[in-house]
């Protein structure tokens, strides 16, 4: 589709002189024809000429196009195009899907970013996911690409958490342990005064052990073993779900920077003081204000994320920063990109941010755990894990995760979705499981033949074969969208069409012992080159069997 877009817009501009992006789509049943464009309808205006007029100029130039009222373009695809094609990107895959869009360009993509002192929890294993596939993306494209995490190793939270754990008698401290303390201390600093007011203290007294990196006391030994426990935890889950991380930024490594830059740029007029309290006065972007500085003169969130894009900026001078957060903190990071726009534009026009929704079970069900009130990360792959056992008696850890991640990723970012257990291990539906089958399936095709020979470059290709060369040849143009639009699910709803297509071509087309065998080896070859490819995109692995 992208050679033929490049023709028109090159013909548009030769006949007409506009230069004109052309939009191209899958011809409807209702025309012969594989491809359609409505371009002479919206260059009418332009023109001044009636829309089946251009048409008919523009099939002149253009060989293998047709025209249908009330003015669109039509273009058909010989069977000779289509079998030069396949073998070529059969013969040329890694080169011809590979891109150099971003070769030379530094990428930080900071996605998950979990609290030490918490559990990781369903919006964690969501961004973790589709972070992951953004930054498989860029590197496809070329780009070097830092996995980055950032943390709260520091505030209130580890006050509270640290306020219930010193008081308890624990001989061997779990990351299980640790939540349940959070809990309490998030109840006794709401609910009760004398506590709101010690883990207000106890704040303080953590940053000073954090920052002087003092060990020598019982809360100094009992932080840093719980820091440590929290970080082996995190990196034991994102093992088991093929997530890897270049760089960890806990909060009080960028702190000081915050904090001092907050300061600096008070001096300057871009902060202002406000009932003790450094805050930025969003109300005159269309904005509302926060707090960067508390009264008692420590940095909040707001500064750390200041210190933050400027440490980013010292270790990698990136081109590009992606962050990706829940839809909750959109408002929060317009306040604070719009404060560090006011000293350092350049690095907040080099920063995205990405936001995702909640993760909602099917009919808006609570999200609860079999142990506490929400949906903890190792919780999702146990459910995906006990329903396809149950449905397959199966326990293949590639299968779960394919599931789970399919799961997540088949949905554009922004919005809720709904995360269903038994709906992502179906062999048969829209799910990870379905694109690994079919995958599978491919393998065995190959695995049986022993058919050898010449191919031949050009024979009649049935309709299914011809749908099938159309849908994998798209996929080079499908990697680009995703990647320029950081949308992971443009591919995996492009393989899940792919695969049906498969299916189709399966049903229709024999493979081992037909006349055609070398030929549609060739297919199915590519096929199975771009279902591996498009799954690693995603982070998926195609297990030997189903």
């Amino acid at each position: 589709m992208e050679k033929i877009r490049e023709q028109l817009k090159n013909t548009i501009k030769e006949l007409y002189g506009i230069d004109f992006d052309v939009d191209l789509s899958e011809a409807p049943e209702n025309i012969s024809a594989d491809y359609s464009t409505n371009a002479p309808l919206k260059l009418a205006k332009d023109l001044h000429k009636p829309p089946m007029v251009i048409a008919e100029e523009l099939k002149e130039k253009i060989d293998g196009a047709s025209v249908s009222a009330p003015g669109f373009l039509n273009y058909t695809v010989d069977d000779e195009y289509l079998n030069h094609e396949i073998a070529e990107l059969s013969e040329n895959f890694e080169s011809i899907v590979s891109s150099d869009e971003y070769a030379g360009k530094t990428i930080i993509c900071e996605f998950s970013d979990p609290n030490p002192f918490k559990v990781l929890h369903v919006g964690h294993l969501y961004t973790s996911i589709v972070g992951d596939s953004i930054s498989r993306l860029f590197e496809n494209a070329g780009a070097k690409v830092i996995r980055a995490n950032f943390g709260g190793d520091v505030g209130l939270h580890v006050a509270k958490t640290m306020y219930v754990l010193r008081q308890k008698s624990i001989e061997e401290l779990t990351i299980e342990d640790i939540a349940r303390c959070y809990v309490e201390g998030t109840a006794l600093y709401d609910e009760d005064e004398a506590a709101h007011e010690e883990i207000t203290k106890l704040n303080k007294e953590i940053y000073k052990i954090n920052s002087e990196n003092f060990h020598d006391s019982d809360l100094a030994r009992l932080y840093w073993r719980g820091r440590e426990l929290s970080y082996d935890y995190f990196n034991d889950f994102y093992a088991k779900i093929g997530v890897k991380f270049d760089k960890y930024y806990p909060e009080s490594t960028v702190a000081a920077l915050g904090l001092n830059t907050v300061k600096d740029q008070l001096g300057r007029g871009v902060y202002e003081i406000s009932d003790g309290a450094t805050i930025f006065n969003g109300e005159k972007f269309g904005l509302h204000t926060r707090v960067f500085i508390n009264k008692e003169g420590v940095p909040t969130y707001e500064a750390k994320d200041v210190g933050l894009i400027l440490t980013k900026w010292q270790d990698y001078h990136f081109d590009k920063s992606v962050v990706i957060t829940g839809s909750e903190q959109l408002d929060y990071m317009k306040v604070v990109l719009k404060s560090i726009e006011q000293f350092e534009p350049d690095l907040v026009a080099r920063t995205s941010h990405l936001i995702h929704g909640l993760v909602k079970l099917p009919g808006n069900v609570k999200m609860s755990s079999r142990k506490g009130n929400f949906l903890k990360a190792v919780d999702v792959l146990d459910m995906i894990k006990d329903e396809l056992k149950a449905e397959y008696n199966s326990e293949d850890e590639k299968v779960i995760l394919a599931a789970t991640k399919y799961a997540f990723l088949k949905y554009k970012m922004g919005g809720d979705i709904i995360f269903d257990p038994k709906e992502s291990v179906k062999m048969t539906g829209n799910s990870g499981p379905y694109l690994l089958y079919s995958a599978v399936r491919a393998k065995k095709i190959l695995q049986k033949s022993e058919a050898k020979g010449e191919q031949k470059e050009n024979y009649k290709l049935e309709p299914a074969e011809r749908n099938l060369i159309k849908k994998i040849l798209d996929y080079k143009t499908v990697l680009k969208d995703a990647t320029d639009e950081m949308s992971p699910h443009k591919v995996a709803n492009y393989l899940y069409g792919l695969a049906q297509d498969f299916s189709r071509f399966y049903e229709n087309c024999q493979v081992n012992g037909c006349d055609k065998e070398i030929e549609r080896l060739r297919l199915v070859r590519t096929y199975l080159h771009v279902m591996t490819h498009g799954l690693n995109i995603l982070g998926i692995n195609i297990p030997e069997e189903m």
